[in-house]
């Protein structure tokens, strides 16, 4: 939870206008504690995620008038300035602090509107950091914090290259974001890479190295409850797409993954596992069927996984939309399909996920080809067609 607790632990704390001493005073208060035994010092390792609190946790949340929920949570742009901060300049940790709320800033993007194009920035983002590590150009001291935050940031931009189906520029960061991970020994972001890289193989049309990937990490161990549910996931995903197979082995490891995420949230679950949700798992089981052809064994799984949730939301969800407009489609639900496409249609314009515009043209395309569907259906998908290729400055 590093970086998302510690940028929140600072906003918070100066927003309250104390000093990092002022917020180690009230929590040692709350504790009923004489003395030190937190004090400014391990504030500031809080706060530039050299460490995570973890007793301290609900005494810091108290302190701050928040929920432990709240501390872990990303923070929404929303009121916000969508700059980026500026990576030029800092050398200690106060650059590690800042590459850190830049790939807060790049998430709270990507989780905006449908999802806002982000690829370019974190790209550019993370260029600069590369360079200055190639350099030297930062104080030794805190070599490895940098390095973990470096590749947290290159793991970010290999996520929205994938996103907006630049695939092999998405291999090249997430190759260099497991590199940074593993030399600064940061498990929480080699963990997300290797998710990626598993998401970045079955999107490529290579399931059996979906597979492989998700079952070397399961198989290593020391996962915590929604981490081990989102390589379950995974794993289901290349098992059903990989054949030679029965599905039913591929439902049985999402149930698997659905019942982890029953388990009580330990205290070292990472910072990016907010996202793995049972709707999440139900996006992937819908995605393995629908594309294995059980569609209408999808269908439901997929309604499940458009259901609103609670808190932040992930800027790829309108793909389950599109996965289940393409089921009702196979199964000549045409009614179902109009309501959907009728649906999809106004949000068209602010999807920025390319893969998923993609499959939205594939599945029109293909929906329009069909000589029983309705006219007016026909229309609607021509109508979606058309504002998936209009001019992106239109307005």
């Amino acid at each position: 939870m590093t970086s998302v607790i510690g940028a929140n632990i600072k906003r918070l704390r100066e927003e309250q206008g104390w000093s990092q001493a002022r917020l180690a005073r009230e929590v040692c208060r709350l504790a009923g504690i004489n003395g030190d035994p937190i004090g400014r010092q391990e504030i500031s390792r809080y706060e530039t995620g050299k460490r995570t609190p973890r007793e301290w946790l609900p005494l810091i949340a108290e302190s701050l008038g928040v929920t432990v929920g709240e501390l872990k949570t990303p923070q929404s742009l929303a009121g916000s300035p969508l700059s980026l901060p500026t990576l030029n300049g800092q050398r200690k940790d106060d650059y590690v602090l800042t590459i850190r709320q830049t790939s807060m800033r790049l998430v709270a993007l990507d989780n905006e509107m449908h999802g806002l194009p982000i690829a370019d920035a974190a790209a550019h983002s993370f260029k600069k950091v590369h360079r200055r590590l190639g350099e030297g150009d930062y104080d030794p001291r805190y070599e490895r914090d940098i390095q973990a935050a470096a590749a947290e940031l290159a793991e970010i931009a290999g996520w929205a290259l994938c996103n907006e189906a630049k695939f092999s520029a998405s291999r090249r960061y997430s190759q260099e974001a497991l590199y940074l991970a593993k030399l600064s020994g940061d498990r929480s972001t080699e963990l997300i890479t290797l998710q990626n890289m598993g998401l970045l193989a079955g999107w490529n049309g290579r399931p059996r190295e979906e597979l492989a990937i998700a079952r070397s990490v399961i198989d290593s161990g020391r996962l915590t409850p929604r981490a081990e549910a989102m390589f379950r996931g995974r794993e289901a995903q290349g098992l059903a797409l990989a054949g030679g197979v029965n599905s039913s082995d591929a439902a049985r490891i999402f149930d698997r993954a659905r019942s982890l995420l029953q388990d009580s949230v330990p205290d070292n679950e990472p910072a990016w596992a907010w996202w793995v949700t049972e709707r999440e798992i139900d996006r992937q089981h819908g995605r393995a069927l629908q594309e294995i052809g059980q569609w209408r064994e999808a269908i439901p799984v997929l309604q499940r996984a458009m259901q609103p949730e609670a808190g932040t939301q992930v800027g790829y969800r309108n793909i389950a939309a599109v996965r289940l407009l393409a089921c009702l489609l196979e199964v000549g639900a045409w009614r179902e399909a109009e309501e959907e496409t009728a649906k999809l249609s106004p949000v068209v314009s602010e999807m920025s996920s390319v893969i998923s515009l993609n499959l939205l043209a594939t599945v029109a395309g293909k929906g329009k080809a069909m000589s029983d569907a309705p006219r007016n259906l026909k229309d609607a998908l021509h109508r979606i067609e058309a504002e998936i290729h209009e001019d992106p400055y239109e307005i």
